[in-house]
């Protein structure tokens, strides 16, 4: 049986915190779970917290660059949050940018982050 990374609904945001080793069946795993539960759900914003992991590869920084884009496809933004310094250094180091993912330092700083996204894509809203 394979470990799969739980997909949390708070109001319109799904939160997936990663607490394992991202393996490939792990990763595909996730993409079809969060996906399936952005179009179930209606979700607005998808929040992924990474603070459990102190080592990262090229493997994981596509992963969370092509999970974001997956999302934004689907109508969700989406925020990395809890990164470490360690992460953040080895992300640049291996050249990854991980473009039009936002970041956050913690959860609450993300949510935030999301309803400002979601708030400035959504014309005609106060």
């Amino acid at each position: 049986m394979t470990e799969r990374v739980p997909v949390l609904q708070i109001s319109d945001v799904l939160l997936v915190s990663i607490q394992v080793d991202l393996e490939d069946h792990t990763v595909l795993d996730l993409q079809d779970d969060l996906s399936k539960r952005i179009v179930d759900t209606g979700a607005r914003g998808v929040v992924i917290d990474i603070s459990a992991l102190e080592i990262v590869d090229s493997f994981v920084g596509r992963m969370l660059a092509t999970v974001a884009a997956m999302s934004r496809m689907l109508g969700a933004e989406t925020v990395v949050v809890g990164m470490r310094p360690a992460v953040a250094i080895t992300l640049v180091e291996l050249g990854l940018t991980l473009g039009g993912v936002r970041t956050a330092l913690n959860l609450e700083a993300g949510l935030a982050a999301l309803r400002r996204a979601v708030h400035t894509e959504q014309p005609g809203r106060s």
